[in-house]
């Protein structure tokens, strides 16, 4: 073959006019749908619609009667005892970030999990009390009922759950609303640099709220811009009177809890679950706490009475609701994107959809029941979660069992918390925040990378801090708008357009809706192929043959995949060591059945994307995906500063390398046609070119027009 560099090419066609061109082809034309049009068919009734909305709006319907009970049942039974005794301590704890009486966590750690079991369409994320949220609720509460205020504490509390549950039932009212309006895409808006920094910021206001309960000393929880300074300023005039038993008792319980949890993470493959040390250190400080009589020697702050039972549901109070819209408007975006990141998390590794705007719709039906029986706002937990799926659980039924933990302790066991310092639950709440405060890390990567994105990530941190968390969001928002569309050279309008944070999302929608598969399962579904091919050759049941492969006898293989790696899956297949050539497009033995996929080459067409950002180069990651699956990715036209930066991002590696780009559309065509030459006939066959609009606020596909 000729070396790359002494190629040539020579274009020789017609000079076209725009005249000439139309009287030589006919131009395809697109039927574009009127707003009737769309009213018709979302209006538009039929038995196999009814059962498709019944099945998106119910979708336990969907996998609860393909439910393993035999192989999965155990599994969630454990994964759901084991959340739900996080959820226990995490709904107390959470309770005090929402400035109510710790028992009231207990209906959060309950309420929201039954109809998320029915409506929800994520497998594993625990519903529940998430610590951001509780401290956004708290600043209501402690706005809306200051503790300066002249009344009893009986009268105080029972005013700050009135507020509490009713901002809640405020949030679920905006969640259920942009559910149904479908408009689940609009997390597409808070990109990963502007959720870090928010979380890491939400992290401090956390760690800041719990400090005079780790210190024993009672100050006012003020609210509004500045008021985390006030709050350090109160801390460190009564520094003075800290209690000494809470003091020592929040250190021994923050570093017991920390060595634990390293040797949790450390040890992780050979423990069947991890140590629940929280549970095991909350029921020694509530056992000693008792027999020294902490409460009365030390005057140590407790859990006091727990509420016994269920209370009967009330009405949100509308006094409390006109104030706190601007609030309720913003925990419901945040809860929701929270909990729809780490959904999405999930959904991947273990290959199922979510559904945005279901997940809405179920949110905010959760939080209108919690917010209605004196629950306080939901969302989900990252350690919560985490043990739900890191101890095996399948489906929400794991969720189910874990409220079923809640239900025993409010109607049974609550009293024996009563001894309970509230300086032990403060200590967990912080021991907790390890992970996004953690993010502090991202910020040099970030300065080295990406400048705007660091920009992002460090006003939307000091925001949040300085300014409270409601108003950090929105100056974050605005910050994040400002680099995107005033980032030099960048034509944020143009169709394409630049591929950031806002439509990576939708990029990779839309070109795998274009080629009509999505690589990742047909990789999975190649590797799960090759793993049962290799145990049948082992077995003998599979012999090679000069007509291939065949069967030695029938052999009928088990559905079980629980063996399976989710991560293994998503290597390339490796085929080395397999004696044969396996063509994916072959009709394989014993009936595995793989997708076939005919298509060999994509050309992207990059000539107007001048900008990219680290979201961005993370969703490109998709690249890798359809070369594993021996699908080549072309990249034409590209702007040098967009392959300046990844290289400097470390973007290309033995998969992805800087040979894909060329200089314009035909260069890869006549690549192609060398390295494909009798599946590639450019001149006696039209190439299809689909050209995908990213514009922010147009989200329909271009024409598509044949390249002749």
């Amino acid at each position: 073959m000729i070396p790359p560099k002494y190629r040539q090419l020579t274009v020789s066609r017609p000079i076209y006019s725009e005249d000439l061109f139309k009287e030589e082809y006919e131009k395809v034309q697109r039927h574009h749908k009127t707003m009737l049009d769309h009213l018709k068919a979302y209006f538009s009734c039929s038995k196999q619609k009814a059962k498709s909305v019944a099945l998106t709006l119910l979708p336990i319907a969907s996998w609860l009667p393909a439910y393993r009970f035999k192989e999965w049942i155990v599994q969630d039974m454990i994964s759901g005892v084991s959340t739900g005794l996080v959820s226990v301590l995490q709904g107390l704890g959470f309770a005090l970030l929402a400035s109510v009486p710790a028992g009231y966590g207990l209906y959060a750690a309950f309420y929201p999990i039954l109809i998320y079991f029915f409506f929800g369409t994520s497998k594993h994320i625990s519903v529940g009390p998430f610590p951001v949220l509780s401290l956004m609720v708290g600043a209501v509460v402690n706005n809306l009922v200051p503790t300066s205020i002249n009344a009893t504490d009986v009268t105080l509390n029972e005013r700050r759950v009135t507020v509490a549950s009713s901002v809640t039932f405020l949030v679920g009212i905006f969640q259920l609303g942009l559910g149904i309006l479908q408009v689940g895409f609009i997390v597409i808006y808070l990109s990963q640099t502007l959720v870090s920094g928010f979380t890491c910021a939400a992290a401090v206001n956390v760690l800041i709220s719990q400090l005079k309960f780790i210190l024993g000393i009672s100050i006012d929880s003020p609210s509004g811009p500045l008021s985390n300074i006030w709050v350090l300023r109160d801390i460190f005039t009564q520094l003075h009177k800290t209690n000494i038993a809470d003091l020592v008792t929040s250190i021994i319980i923050m570093i017991v809890v920390f060595v634990v949890k390293e040797l949790n993470d450390r040890y992780k493959a050979k423990l069947p679950v991890p140590i629940p040390i929280e549970v095991i250190m909350t029921i020694i400080a509530c056992g000693v706490s008792y027999a020294c009589d902490f409460e009365n020697i030390y005057n140590v702050d407790v859990v006091g009475t727990v509420v016994e039972g269920y209370q009967a549901p009330v009405a949100p109070d509308f006094e409390v609701l006109k104030n706190s819209v601007m609030d309720a408007f913003s925990m419901a975006i945040v809860g929701f994107a929270i909990a729809f990141s780490v959904a999405k998390v999930y959904s991947i590794k273990h290959d199922y959809v979510i559904d945005g705007n279901q997940e809405l719709i179920a949110f905010g039906l959760s939080n209108m029941f919690c917010g209605s029986f004196k629950g306080f706002a939901a969302s989900t937990s990252l350690s919560r979660s985490a043990v739900q799926e890191s101890t095996g659980g399948k489906t929400q039924l794991a969720g189910l069992i874990s409220a079923l933990m809640s239900m025993i302790v409010i109607l049974w066991i609550g009293f024996l918390l009563y001894p309970l310092q509230k300086s032990v639950l403060a200590s967990l709440i912080v021991i907790n925040l390890k992970g996004m405060l953690m993010q502090l890390r991202e910020v040099p990567y970030l300065y080295r990378k990406d400048k705007p994105d660091c920009v992002v990530w460090i006003v939307s941190f000091i925001a949040s801090v300085l300014l409270g968390l409601d108003i950090g969001l929105a100056v974050a928002l605005g910050i994040e708008l400002i680099t995107v569309f005033e980032q030099e050279g960048v034509k944020i309008f143009r169709c394409p357009s630049p591929i950031f944070f806002a439509n990576i999302d939708f990029f990779r929608e839309k070109l795998t809706a274009a080629v009509g598969f999505n690589p990742l399962r047909i990789l999975r579904k190649r590797n799960k192929a090759l793993r049962k091919l290799k145990k049948l050759l082992k077995k003998g049941e599979l012999q090679v043959t000069s007509r291939g492969l065949v069967l030695a006898n029938a052999v009928v293989l088990s559905e079980s995949e629980d063996d399976l790696n989710p991560e293994e899956l998503d290597k390339p297949v490796n085929c080395k060591d397999f004696p044969v050539e396996i063509n994916w497009n072959d009709d394989l033995p014993a009936n595995i059945q793989v997708p076939r996929i005919y298509l060999h080459s994509i050309v992207l067409d990059f000539s107007s994307v001048s900008f990219l950002d680290i979201s961005a180069l993370k969703g490109l990651k998709l690249f890798k995906e359809f070369i594993r699956i021996d699908v080549n990715i072309y990249v034409t036209g590209c702007d040098s500063y967009i392959i300046e930066k990844l290289e400097q991002c470390s973007f290309f590696d033995n998969e992805i390398k800087s040979s894909i780009f060329f200089l314009t559309i035909h260069d890869a065509m006549l690549h192609i046609q060398e390295t494909h030459p009798q599946t590639t006939r450019v001149a006696d066959n039209c190439v299809q070119y689909n050209e995908i609009s990213l514009h922010m606020r147009n989200r329909e596909n271009a024409v598509s027009h044949p390249n002749v």
